[in-house]
């Protein structure tokens, strides 16, 4: 844990609305995996921000995740199932390159004598 991560943590009072990397920390999970959360409609940012604005989540909303058993497991769920397509579109897509036919490669030399 980082300080600011832990210091974060710590406060008696926490802000109304936190940014994305607070979140994480605030919920237990991985910076990167909100965005999964997010894109599975399982935790949604305050207001509609742009795509690539700054997306900011209401506390008092957190809290309340954070204290749902079934919301935790589903959204654990969530982000094991997005690593294991994820895992098995990489071993698909390794496997095709590798079932190829090669085809031999023709030396300079052997090419120049024909």
């Amino acid at each position: 844990m980082n300080s600011a991560q832990e210091q974060f943590l710590n406060l008696k009072n926490l802000p109304a609305r936190i940014k994305v990397e607070e979140a994480a920390w605030y919920l237990g999970f991985a910076t990167h995996e909100i965005t999964m959360l997010m894109s599975e409609g399982l935790l949604k940012p305050l207001g509609r921000p742009p795509t690539s604005g700054v997306k900011y989540f209401s506390t008092v909303a957190l809290e309340e995740l954070r204290r749902d058993q079934k919301w935790l497991a589903r959204a654990s769920d969530c982000i094991v199932q997005y690593w294991k397509q994820r895992n098995e579109k990489k071993t698909a897509h390794r496997g095709k390159s590798h079932d190829a036919p090669r085809v031999p490669e023709l030396n300079s030399t052997a090419a120049s004598l024909n």
